[in-house]
């Protein structure tokens, strides 16, 4: 036997690139959930005073930045790591490593909350079956699916986007029945889910697009499948730019005719879950169940999809060093997933299921995910703009754009999850100058995958 066979024989297994461009975008609508207004629509309502389309649209614009950026440091490093791995090489590995912590746990927090979520969704249709027992059922559930392997998990997110898909369209059918059949509609009428010079105001629809930003939240997750797809540097910056757009315009669309449905100044029974109280008045009690189980399918979906992500993330900073490389980079060579992941998150999601609240733990993911959207927003600006001296508006505008936007949604958070996230990232801090025996070692080791 050769040198070489013997080389590929004993070689340590690796990600396996098996999806396509539409695997991602699919991949990508499940992690945002093409419902993903929904469950924020009668919040933002309040807020905004009822311009929840114009809050989806700024917020749309301001993502489409973040996405671009991206995408293109996904194309100059097409790796597992995503944000952890753009920073880390493109601005220092010291602050690649504290993006990568603070990433872990937004990453982390999602299937926490998706679960959370879930449980308290199917309480409602099922109370008889106490609440820890279906922590524990979906939190095996998001386990089992993603230990699967990878293309078993893009047939299933294709098979729950078609589903949602119909349930949406049976909605929209509903909201233009329902919408003219009322007496007296003039051009007003349709504008007002827009602009209603009555209740506008730019602070109050700012307030409203910083809660509004959550419809995207999730985008981001694309990139850590960078070893996973062919030809990378062309498909993950197109995936996270398609999927941002359909995004917003479906999500757009779905508040529109949630507006026109329910009148201006009317009252929710619950803000919460104000979307299905409009399913309910533009469909009666058929689509007001159909709604509320769609969304907890979709959240299922989500729950899935983040851990997959989240698995992904601590395989590239476990290769890479910053966490212990022998069980966090580790492959399974059977499946080619990063098992140990896998088993790792849904641990921490059964923990943090019975430890949280749904509410604080989507602060402490918005604190870490508007780190990493800003880190990225920096690199991709250092390196289209500064390193290769490429002076044009496309490199200069969007990452500093999105910096702008995403800093600005930041800094607004509750003080609770300011604390929280100030918390996690001393105890990343902390854990990286035990490991470097007070930084005097360098802690983090990029390392990039074969083409």
């Amino acid at each position: 036997m050769s040198s070489e066979s013997q080389t590929n024989t004993t070689a340590a297994p690796r990600l396996q690139r098996a999806l396509s461009l539409w695997d991602l975008v699919f991949y990508g609508i499940i992690l945002i959930q093409p419902t993903a207004p929904m469950p924020l629509f009668g919040v933002v309502y309040q807020e905004a005073r009822g311009h929840v389309v114009t809050t989806i649209l700024i917020a749309m614009v301001a993502m489409l930045f973040t996405a671009i950026s991206y995408g293109r440091m996904a194309r100059a490093y097409p790796a597992a790591g995503s944000a952890f791995t753009y920073v880390g090489r493109e601005l220092h590995p010291s602050l690649g490593y504290v993006t990568g912590w603070s990433m872990a746990m937004d990453y982390m927090l999602n299937p926490v909350i998706c679960t959370i979520w879930c449980s308290k969704a199917a309480g409602n249709i099922a109370p008889e079956i106490p609440y820890a027992v279906w922590i524990v059922f979906f939190v095996l559930l998001f386990t089992g699916l993603n230990l699967r392997g990878i293309r078993a998990t893009a047939r299933t997110n294709e098979v729950l986007a078609a589903a949602m898909g119909v349930v949406i369209l049976w909605m929209f059918a509903a909201a233009i029945r329902y919408v003219f059949a009322q007496p007296g509609l003039t051009p007003a009428y349709f504008i007002r889910p827009v602009y209603d010079p009555s209740t506008f105001s730019v602070p109050l629809v700012l307030t409203g697009t910083s809660i509004a930003v959550l419809t995207y939240i999730g985008f981001d997750g694309i990139s850590t499948l960078s070893e996973e797809v062919h030809n990378p540097r062309r498909n993950i910056l197109l995936a996270t730019v398609i999927t941002c757009l359909v995004t917003g315009v479906l999500a757009s669309l779905e508040v529109y005719a949630a507006q026109l449905i329910w009148p201006a100044g009317k009252v929710f029974p619950d803000a919460d879950t104000a979307y299905v109280h409009v399913a309910g008045e533009a469909g009666g009690w058929i689509l007001f169940q159909v709604v509320n189980m769609t969304l907890l399918v979709a959240t299922i979906g989500s729950g899935s999809g983040s851990q997959l992500a989240a698995a992904r993330l601590l395989y590239g900073m476990g290769r890479d060093n910053a966490l212990p490389k022998r069980f966090f980079g580790a492959i399974e060579p059977k499946r080619h997933i990063p098992r140990n992941n896998v088993l790792f998150t849904g641990a921490l999601a059964l923990v943090g299921g019975f430890l949280l609240t749904y509410q604080l733990g989507a602060e402490m993911l918005n604190f870490g995910a508007f780190i990493a959207f800003m880190g990225v927003n920096l690199a991709a600006f250092v390196r289209c703009f500064v390193r290769d001296r490429k002076h044009t508006l496309g490199n200069f505008l969007p990452p500093l754009a999105g910096f702008a936007i995403c800093f600005y949604i930041w800094i607004n958070l509750r003080t609770t999850a300011k604390i929280a996230g100030a918390i996690w990232l001393l105890v990343g801090i902390l854990y990286g100058a035990w490991r470097t025996r007070g930084f005097k070692s360098s802690l983090v080791k990029f390392e990039m995958p074969e083409e």
